[in-house]
């Protein structure tokens, strides 16, 4: 299905940090990603008290979740990220981490949520994802 990301010059340039401030799509089938984390498939957390190695492990949970649906990044229209409030002011490294796996032209639209904690206390950050797939 085709998506259609708008950013209207009315708000401010999001794509520089790597996300789109509207995505809209129609048909096609929903698919929506529990909250993913840092641990691997033996449920062992990878990086430790590293936002940058927790973020990229999430992002490579979320490329497997997305394939067993059927997608890709590419299909991802929303996240929903959770990060740890004392990792905040290391954000910078999650726009790294969706500008290198998200084009501009597939930037979903994104909100960032500072939080006290998560469900396990090793981990710093979570991210949901809303897909729309072919």
């Amino acid at each position: 299905m085709p998506k259609e990301r708008i950013n209207p010059p009315r708000l401010f340039p999001s794509l520089q940090y790597g996300f789109s401030q509207i995505v809209a799509s129609s048909g096609g089938r929903t698919v929506y990603l529990s909250g993913q984390v840092a641990w691997d498939e033996q449920q062992q957390i990878v990086g430790p008290g590293d936002l940058r190695a927790q973020i990229w492990q999430t992002f490579r949970n979320i490329k497997t979740a997305m394939a067993a649906a059927g997608g890709g990044l590419s299909d991802i229209v929303s996240l929903r990220i959770y990060i740890v409030e004392e990792q905040m002011s290391n954000s910078h490294h999650v726009s790294e981490a969706l500008l290198a796996h998200f084009p501009q032209s597939q930037a979903p639209a994104t909100t960032w949520i500072g939080v006290r904690s998560l469900a396990n206390g090793d981990f710093l950050i979570e991210i949901e994802a809303t897909a729309v797939v072919d």
